[in-house]
């Protein structure tokens, strides 16, 4: 006995192409799919189109310079919106703060304690501020452990200049036991600087500082040697000894008039640990354009460095440092590398998924096609054994069954690179029935 033959509609065969089709590729591309999910559970997030810095008072050469990253930035569409604030301290604790903490800050070295550093990350080191002692004109200050009774600025409060006025006064034994100290902005202790009132204010900027240009050449002020800088460089390790030569200031006033021993902080580009490791990169380049043509203290090349980082180095910075910027960012828009950057991690697992795929789905797809045609040859063999052995063949059900099969193959849809075998299938048909009518 043949086994029971599975009739069909002729929209059946058709409707199992396609369902056979949509199944093997549907398959395929759900398969690719739950990749495609899994590995963006891996892809980091786009970096912030909008940041924040904490910079300076607005006079100042924090808020100066951050202005300037601003406009840098703002070519590649992020937008890095410049606090004003009273200074380094002030800096300090924006970053730190838990509610609505600021992305960026310009702090100066020395400022904060271990555990503070512990806390945040260094993109590198920007520039010096200078520590410019201003005295009236025709006074001379004595060493400052000399300096017990004067009166003096020292800068407004939560500010840089103020912090380190103090710590170097104390390191003299001076304090407010001994001496006046003034806390108030530059404005008010320099007026009251040029009117006799004041002895000696301490100013920490950047020779930029408009300021600071101000003060220098108002015939009212000079600027005081510190004859002991090496020393505090020695004692204090976030300084740095410089020297400053006459006329080096100005050349027009020839300000300074004499040659002079400086100490410089140096500014620190701090950041949240969070921070995008993208935006590191592109905070460095700005960087590297305002400060990397130096300075009236600074070769060409100084500045932006990982040394004198008064916080622990980000290890995004430390690559750019010793590596420049990635292949990506030299040679591709800062959006189009960070896409690839972040997708890279999807597209590998995603290509090395793919690539088996690609391998196996033609073949699979070529043993469907022709599973269509050769499932029918099962059939027709059992029928042609039957001719061949059996006695009184019943010619007219044979018939029958090969007319429908025939009937049966004309509906089978394959595309036309395979429809070759599918004339052979039928040539077959057709041998078997003419077999058949020679027996009868």
């Amino acid at each position: 006995m043949f086994p029971k033959f599975e009739s069909a509609t002729d929209a059946g065969p058709k409707r199992a192409g396609r369902f056979e089709t949509i199944g093997l590729f549907g398959g395929s591309a759900l398969l690719a799919i739950a990749g495609i999910v899994v590995a963006l559970q891996f892809v980091q997030p786009a970096p912030p189109t909008i940041i924040t810095i904490a910079a300076g008072t607005k006079d100042g050469a924090y808020i100066f310079y951050a202005e300037q990253y601003a406009e840098i930035l703002a070519k590649d569409g992020i937008e890095l919106r410049v606090l004003e604030t009273n200074g380094s301290v002030d800096n300090l604790e924006l970053l730190l703060r838990d509610a609505e903490p600021v992305d960026l800050a310009l702090i100066q070295g020395g400022v904060a304690d271990d555990e503070q550093r512990k806390r945040l990350t260094s993109l590198g080191s920007m520039f010096y501020e200078p520590v410019w002692l201003l005295v009236p004109a025709g006074a001379s200050v004595p060493l400052l452990n000399q300096v017990k009774g004067a009166r003096i600025g020292i800068g407004p409060e939560r500010s840089g200049t103020r912090y380190l006025a103090l710590l170097l006064l104390q390191a003299n034994g001076i304090d407010a036991k001994n001496a006046h100290l003034e806390t108030a902005h530059l404005n008010d202790t320099a007026e009251r600087l040029a009117d006799g009132q004041l002895d000696l204010i301490f100013v920490v900027r950047a020779e930029k500082s408009p300021l600071l240009h101000r003060l220098a050449i108002d015939g009212a002020i000079e600027l005081q040697d510190l004859p002991r800088a090496r020393a505090y460089a020695r004692h204090f390790r976030f300084l740095t000894a410089l020297d400053l030569p006459t006329g080096g200031l100005d050349l027009e006033h020839n300000i300074p008039q004499e040659n002079l021993n400086m100490l410089a902080v140096t500014a620190n580009l701090v950041a949240r640990p969070d921070i995008h490791p993208a935006l590191v990169d592109l905070l460095i380049e700005a960087a590297t354009e305002v400060h990397g043509t130096g300075g009236l203290f600074a070769e060409p090349g100084t500045f932006p460095t990982p040394r004198h980082a008064d916080f622990p180095l980000s290890t995004d910075a430390r690559r750019y440092y010793e590596n420049g910027p990635s292949f990506l960012q030299r040679y591709l828009p800062f959006w189009a590398a960070t896409w690839i950057d972040r997708t890279k991690v999807m597209l590998l697992p995603l290509v090395a998924l793919l690539l088996p795929l690609v391998k196996i789905l033609p073949p699979v797809y070529r043993w469907r096609i022709r599973r269509r045609i050769y499932r029918w040859y099962a059939q027709l063999r059992q029928i042609d054994l039957e001719i061949e052995t059996s006695v009184g063949v019943d010619s007219h059900a044979l018939g029958e069954r090969l007319a429908e099969i025939e009937s049966e193959t004309a509906q089978i849809e394959i595309p036309l690179s395979y429809n070759d075998q599918l004339y052979d299938l039928r040539l077959h048909i057709r041998l078997l029935q003419q077999k058949l009518e020679r027996v009868c």
